[in-house]
């Protein structure tokens, strides 16, 4: 498998300068300033208002993004197979227990150790929404979100069944953040189908290719809105999809290996959030 098509039904985007798709695809065309002060944390109101306390950023921001993007696919979620990404995973987290193993052991925090876990969100999100179909969590560094793309994207070919897609990272803290290095909040999700519908609102054709590759970037303003998060490399995808202009994109998967992307807008589809 070198290549093939899918449908962009729904579309999930948050960050605090972009919160939600009705705001960030205004901001993204150039038709709205990015609001003014940002946004804090995302509600998530999937979630019970007591657990919703509890979750960390990494939670709240991934099950956003992803209710999101169901709903305006107008998908039920737990019928729908998933993939979930994070280059570092919940660092605020990592960070704690770190800190708590190396001056008191005794005192870390069992909610705390359980949502340390990489596929944490992933976890939430199939309990939150019932879904009993399978899931992926993965990371792969600064490809985490071409990785993303591409196991969606083949999964979706392999079982012609439409695919959840899951981008998210948070910031970091304390000495991981000189390693991992990650500020602010950014989660993106996209749901894909096989075949158009009448939720579909972009083709994206698609084929790996081996070879030097430049990630394609958005247009300064908007890569201001996200810079220095881990997911920064979402944003090129989220404005071609804003701007409902054919595009080409690149995204690299390895330091030779790449997915290109066609993203072409669906005749007659809705231009509304």
């Amino acid at each position: 498998m070198t290549g093939g098509s899918a449908y962009v039904e729904g579309i999930g985007l948050w960050s605090p300068r972009l919160p939600g798709w009705e705001a960030a695809r205004a901001t993204l065309r150039g038709e709205a300033l990015a609001p003014a002060p940002a946004a804090g944390r995302p509600a998530a109101a999937l979630l019970p208002p007591t657990e919703r306390r509890r979750a960390p950023d990494a939670v709240l921001i991934a099950l956003e993004v992803a209710s999101n993007a169901c709903a305006m696919a107008q998908r039920d979620p737990k019928t729908l197979a998933s993939v979930f990404a994070s280059t570092y995973g919940d660092l605020v987290i990592s960070d704690y227990m770190c800190a708590t193993l190396a001056d008191n052991p005794a005192l870390i925090s069992p909610t705390k150790f359980h949502n340390s876990v990489h596929n944490a969100p992933a976890g939430y999100w199939t309990i939150a929404t019932g879904a009993l179909a399978p899931y992926t969590a993965l990371t792969a560094y600064r490809y985490t979100f071409g990785t993303a793309l591409l196991t969606s994207l083949t999964q979706l070919a392999s079982d012609t069944a439409p695919v959840l897609c899951v981008a998210y990272d948070i910031e970091a803290r304390g000495p991981l953040a000189t390693m991992a290095d990650s500020r602010g909040l950014l989660g993106v999700a996209l749901v894909l189908a096989p075949e158009r519908t009448a939720a579909s609102r972009a083709r994206l054709a698609w084929q790996v290719r081996c070879g030097e590759a430049r990630d394609s970037v958005p247009r300064a303003q908007n890569a201001a809105l996200a810079a220095g998060n881990a997911m920064a490399g979402c944003l090129a995808l989220a404005e071609a999809l804003a701007d409902a202009l054919p595009r080409q994109l690149v995204q690299s998967l390895a330091p030779r290996l790449a997915i290109e992307l066609s993203v072409v807008p669906v005749a007659g589809a809705s231009t509304a959030p």
